[in-house]
């Protein structure tokens, strides 16, 4: 995975502009094949899960046949 695009840090927004933040923030490495694998994503710490929907959705694109998302920890969601 490359982050060819900088973005704003994810901790200060909220869901919507997570989303936001990270469209096309996120490309395979050139020459990476992806088609058909059963891949996982880890993660320290899940806020609102955008950065691993978006990774995750870059490579169900990109072909793989399934992704899974691994974290150490999740944040509780607001009250």
């Amino acid at each position: 995975m490359l982050r060819p695009r900088h973005t704003q840090a994810q901790q200060d927004l909220n869901f919507v502009a997570r989303q936001a933040n990270l469209q096309t923030a996120f490309a395979l490495a050139p020459g990476a094949q992806v088609e058909g694998m059963h891949l996982a994503l880890v993660d320290d710490v899940m806020t609102t899960g955008a950065t691993a929907r978006a990774l995750a959705y870059l490579l169900r694109e990109a072909g793989a046949a399934r992704v899974d998302v691994y974290c150490a920890a999740r944040t509780p969601r607001p009250a």
